[in-house]
């Protein structure tokens, strides 16, 4: 009989550590780096996707998202306070986008925060940020690089009933009027 339980806390104590190595310096870095490591997955899980559009004037957008679109306000999220899209390379603009005259748009520099933020599905905002240029015929201008928001923001604009025109599928090109008769194009930018 003491064979079997001596066997038996031989198999269960080579599964577990020591309780003294378990809190040592050293096991207390490992438990504390295992915490971190769940802590920010958790975080990255429950932050929001954010799509990112690009547009010739803030103002507009701003009445075409909230007036027209009726979308809601989001805050802004938390990961963006600490300027996570810069180190995806997001910190330096395409000047092919920028308009020729930089004092036409209206933020003065591209924080994190800066923009309009509009919630366009549960977990997924869109931030509107200025930087893109002037279309044809001095067209609002609205630049995006995900195919997946443009299809999203189309499918507002159909739900609205509002007047649009596809011109190009792939990459995604469509117009659409605002209150103000104003034609605003929605590009996709492709990479």
């Amino acid at each position: 009989m003491t064979s079997t339980i001596i066997w038996n806390s031989f198999h269960l104590g080579a599964f577990l550590p020591p309780l003294d190595s378990l809190f040592s310096t050293q096991g207390i870095m490992v438990m504390l780096l295992a915490a971190y490591a769940v802590a920010m997955w958790m975080f990255l899980t429950s932050a929001p996707k954010v799509h990112t559009i690009m547009v010739s004037d803030l103002e507009v957008a701003r009445q075409f998202y909230e007036g027209l679109l009726n979308l809601p306000v989001a805050e802004v999220p938390l990961h963006y306070y600490y300027n996570y899209e810069q180190t995806l390379g997001a910190t330096g603009i395409d000047p092919l986008y920028m308009s020729a005259n930089p004092s036409v748009t209206t933020s003065a520099g591209l924080n994190g925060s800066d923009g309009l933020w509009y919630q366009l599905k549960k977990n997924t905002q869109l931030h509107v940020i200025s930087g893109a240029n002037f279309g044809n015929k001095n067209r609002q201008r609205h630049v995006c690089f995900d195919h997946d928001c443009l299809e999203q923001v189309l499918m507002q604009v159909q739900s609205r009933r509002m007047k649009f025109k596809v011109r190009k599928e792939k990459p995604l090109n469509f117009l659409v009027k605002d209150l103000d008769d104003r034609v605003i194009e929605m590009a996709e930018v492709s990479n």
